[in-house]
Parts: structure tokens; sequence; C-alpha cells
């Protein structure tokens, strides 16, 4: 399911980040910190990582966030820490 991320704006990338996690992952605690810029180290807690391998947790994140990371102008640039688990 593709669903449409605000753009960064009010609270920044990091919010944006947070925000498009969120919608994909109802439920999810979302932790997103700041790096060098266009770099982020991201922490989800969802339920609907319960049974998936980790590469799988991994997918359901960066299919959530792609449309910030697509194009020359993205605002994420990289990912460099992911940490993904169920409660």
């Amino acid at each position: 399911m593709n669903l449409p991320v605000s753009p960064p704006g009010e609270g920044g990338v990091s919010a944006a980040i947070q925000r498009a996690i969120a919608e994909s992952l109802p439920g999810a605690e979302v932790r997103v910190n700041a790096g060098s810029p266009g770099h982020f180290s991201i922490s989800v807690v969802a339920e609907e990582f319960r049974g998936k391998t980790r590469v799988a947790c991994q997918r359901l994140v960066y299919k959530a966030i792609t449309p910030l990371m697509a194009g020359d102008r993205a605002p994420v640039h990289a990912v460099d820490q992911l940490e993904t688990r169920a409660p």
C-alpha cells in the first residue's frame, strides 16, 4: 500500500520520516535521530514485525520512507542504523 508522505516541513526531515513510518505501520513506536546532513538512525518497534525476519522488517520501514529517499534532492541520503523489533 503506497501512502502519501508529507513533505519535510514542520518538524523537519526527522519528523517526516517518523510520520511516514507511523502512517505505514500504525501503532508503531518510532524514534528518528539525525546524524550528518541527510543521514539518520531509526528505531521502530511494531507488532507487525512479530514473526518476520530482520530483512522483512527492514523492507517494511524502507518502503515507508522510499519517497523521502527518491530523486536528486532527496532529504534522506542514508539510513546509517536501522533497528526493528516486535514489542
